[in-house]
């Protein structure tokens, strides 16, 4: 498979992941948390399927598209375990979380996904839905939708 072909197709997972997640929390309580923000994509996505949820965004910088960039009270800048801990320390409870950490060295990427896991249950709304690029710990995984390969995108509840 080409790269481009492997982009699209992970794009798709994630596109149709987020979709399937956000009709699963309907009668959940609590926000949304975007883990690495990147250019915004994802963000813009989540702001569209999820017009009246608060979406908090997490990443070291923001360098994202200026159409995709969270209003300031909710951005969390800096360092992933700082950032988690802040967020755990406040009342506010997570129902849907997207991880998309990663500097694209399959062995760290896994590595600091599991060294997280246990911040972000901290910060889960019980039974709320993670979505992720990147095995998770310490979460009960799930069946997502059909349309996705399950060794391409994760799902777990928390």
């Amino acid at each position: 498979m080409s790269r481009l072909d492997s982009m699209l197709r992970r794009l798709t997972a994630q596109r149709d992941g987020l979709n399937w997640a956000a009709a699963q929390i309907d009668t959940l309580d609590g926000d949304v948390l975007d883990m690495g923000l990147g250019n915004g994509r994802t963000y813009d996505h989540l702001r569209e399927i999820l017009p009246n949820r608060r979406i908090w965004v997490m990443d070291r910088v923001l360098q994202c598209h200026p159409d995709s960039t969270p209003p300031p009270e909710d951005f969390l800048q800096g360092e992933a375990e700082p950032m988690l801990q802040k967020l755990a320390a406040s009342d506010h409870r997570i129902a849907m979380a997207h991880y998309d950490f990663g500097r694209g060295i399959k062995a760290e990427d896994v590595a600091e996904a599991a060294r997280l896991s246990p911040l972000i249950a901290q910060v889960m709304q019980p039974g709320g839905l993670l979505i992720s690029g990147q095995p998770l710990v310490g979460f009960d995984q799930i069946k997502g939708p059909d349309t996705i390969a399950p060794d391409r995108y994760l799902f777990y509840r928390a």
